[in-house]
């Protein structure tokens, strides 16, 4: 259930030189406040008419958007800290610089969209939502992803990743562009795929060297219907432009099999 946005703003007196209101847009000053205040702070704003947060001066906080279960857009200044809208059901978190790790932990619904990189385990475990970041990511970006029910989680990344990318990864999608590297070059990740045994992972070009235990494949006209609108999207956020992008080849890789260790613990 979405929460309902019908309280008046009441705010803890120490904090109310931190928070400015216009036109229904909330600015929160989060500069020296420990996670739990700022958490704290946003929790009260979303039960109130009001359109959009932005959070200034963000530096490390953890946990921003966690729990959240509402459809209203939270605009980051700044580094949010780890697990950045873990556990989230719906809000669309934009991050006007990097963000730490685990962004998007067990994501239920909703998008995070990242101007900048992203660190180690973004994605972990997120079961439904879109996470989209401009630069590159760290690693054991997607492990263990997996679609619940109708939901499909999904992580585009625009440059490349570190190793162990999709590593038991049992659903979903991630596409990788590599808009970073030139013509020749490679990501240099390492264990591709590890133990994938669902969803799929799209490249641009042959950027990656997956695993044993996946096959890489050309892509069908299901395939770039899913790119293409992916793509358009990641060029809406970040201003690039979605024919260039789309004007290079893409390939998917697919795991090998739903059980991949099944012939280490069967006798």
């Amino acid at each position: 259930m979405l929460q309902q946005k019908s309280k008046p703003l009441e705010i803890d007196a120490k904090y109310q030189t931190r928070v400015k209101t216009e036109d229904k847009v909330v600015k929160i000053n989060a500069e020296g406040l420990h996670f739990k205040e700022l958490n704290g702070i946003l929790r009260q704003v979303i039960t109130t008419d009001v359109e959009r947060i932005e959070l200034h001066n963000v530096c490390g906080q953890r946990y921003l958007g966690t729990d959240l279960d509402t459809t209203i857009q939270i605009d980051i200044y700044g580094t949010p800290g780890n697990d950045l809208g873990a556990f989230m059901s719906g809000p669309k978190l934009v991050i006007h610089g990097n963000a730490q790790d685990a962004s998007g932990n067990t994501m239920n619904e909703g998008q995070i969209i990242i101007h900048g990189h992203a660190g180690d385990l973004t994605g972990h475990s997120m079961r439904g939502g879109k996470i989209f970041v401009k630069d590159y990511v760290g690693y054991r970006v997607g492990i263990h992803m997996k679609e619940y029910q109708r939901k499909v989680p999904t992580i585009v990344i625009g440059e490349t990743a570190g190793d162990f990318l999709a590593e038991y990864m049992a659903g979903g999608v991630i596409l990788i562009l590599g808009l970073n590297l030139k013509e020749g070059e490679k990501c240099v990740a390492r264990f591709v795929g590890t133990g994938m045994h669902g969803g799929v992972i799209y490249e641009r070009g042959e950027i990656l060297e997956p695993e044993n235990g996946t096959k890489t494949l050309p892509v069908g006209k299901r395939d770039m219907r899913v790119i293409e609108g992916l793509v358009k999207e990641y060029c809406s956020h970040f201003g690039a432009d979605h024919k260039t992008i789309l004007s290079g080849k893409f390939k998917k890789i697919l795991p090998l099999s739903k059980r991949p260790y099944e012939k280490l613990y069967s006798h």
